[in-house]
């Protein structure tokens, strides 16, 4: 089952993101009535999180079990050769100059770097997310085939809530009163994937209640996305001392999430429109391949080609190297990722590991 309005969020999700890493210095958002956009819209890879729990839920509802080598398979196939693909891109320069960490090159290829302090944001730093949704990949065929299936509701809900309050309790304590001597710094608990698990969980608790409660109950919702959109302005406009980082807005992506799964109205109409849920789909290249993009379009090709300087003519920087971002991803995604994700799908990686024998 998929929810193409979703599709659509993830780009605009993805975009957020490079706009927190890359447009805090143009004229568009400098000034106080939109430079809070940027300022704190790191948030969304919370989203992406929430979201990726949900879907994960709504894609494997209808079976009894996860079969998990031919998950594992598919789940391989939908992230690592873009992922590896980005890792190349940021590693051949510093292994041609005899520069590269190896530590690093090593913790990146296996996706484990966000466990590790202070290497979290080696080599392609939007990796780190893609290391803590491998933990989750690798969590979820047992929390789907043994707790999900065999324990109540009830049971489910209470856990994953008092769950989602103790991490934001113990986050929030960490990252405004940290511990001296303790190993991670606020900084590095930003991308340790336990602080994040919670997300995940949520997204999955959301899952479950929309396909066993609410999938009948579709309607025009547009108001009310409105609605939660005000909200999420206001709370990322007027923000407190606290952290939104590890899922505290989880109390507004999930309604949006779920009104926007059931909703019929010209907001969905606009988003399951073919232009959108194709930049949803290359939101993923998007997202990865942002910090290539501003590397290899570095500022002195800019100002050989476009002569442009990135100091006088930031907006100008910035538009250029999103365009050349938006086109690579485009090109990525037809010619490179869902080929190669197709091929590996169709491989028999562990040809005893059959669905007949298992």
């Amino acid at each position: 089952m998929r929810i193409e309005q979703l599709t659509f969020t993830r780009f605009l999700a993805a975009v957020s993101i490079v706009f927190f890493h890359f447009a805090k210095g143009s004229f568009i958002f400098h000034n106080p009535y939109l430079d809070f956009l940027v300022k704190y819209s790191s948030v969304f890879v919370s989203y992406f999180f929430i979201l990726s729990g949900f879907v994960m839920i709504v894609a494997y509802h209808t079976k009894s079990e996860i079969n998990i080598i031919e998950y594992g398979r598919n789940r391989f196939a939908r992230i690592y050769p873009l992922y590896f693909a980005g890792i190349v891109m940021m590693a051949i320069v510093p292994i041609l100059k005899n520069e590269i960490n190896f530590l690093d090159l090593f913790l990146n290829i296996f996706m484990i770097q966000s466990w590790i302090p202070q290497k979290a944001l080696t080599l392609n730093v939007p990796g780190w997310s893609i290391s803590v949704e491998a933990f989750f990949y690798i969590l979820f065929p047992f929390l789907f085939n043994v707790v999900y299936k065999r324990i109540s509701l009830k049971t489910i809900s209470i856990s994953i809530i008092v769950f989602w309050i103790i991490s934001q309790i113990v986050y929030q304590f960490m990252v405004l009163r940290p511990i001296e001597n303790f190993p991670f710094s606020p900084h590095d608990l930003l991308y340790f994937p336990l602080l994040h698990l919670n997300e995940f969980l949520i997204g999955n608790l959301a899952g479950i209640y929309f396909v066993h409660n609410f999938q009948n109950n579709k309607r025009n919702f547009d108001l009310a996305i409105l609605g939660v959109l005000i909200l999420l302005i206001i709370a990322l406009k007027f923000p407190t001392r606290l952290e939104y980082n590890n899922g505290m807005l989880a109390v507004l992506f999930v309604p949006l999430i779920v009104l926007l799964s059931l909703n019929t109205g010209i907001i969905t109409t606009l988003f399951k429109s073919k232009i959108c849920v194709f930049l949803g789909e290359i939101s993923f290249g998007i997202y990865l391949l942002q910090n290539p993009v501003w590397v290899w379009v570095s500022d002195y090709r800019l100002k050989k080609y476009f002569n442009l300087d990135e100091a006088e003519h930031y907006t100008m920087a910035f538009l250029i190297r999103f365009v050349v971002l938006l086109v690579l991803a485009a090109i990525f995604y037809k010619f490179f990722e869902v080929p190669v994700g197709n091929k590996i799908k169709k491989t028999s990686l562990v040809p005893f590991f059959s669905k007949e024998r298992i």
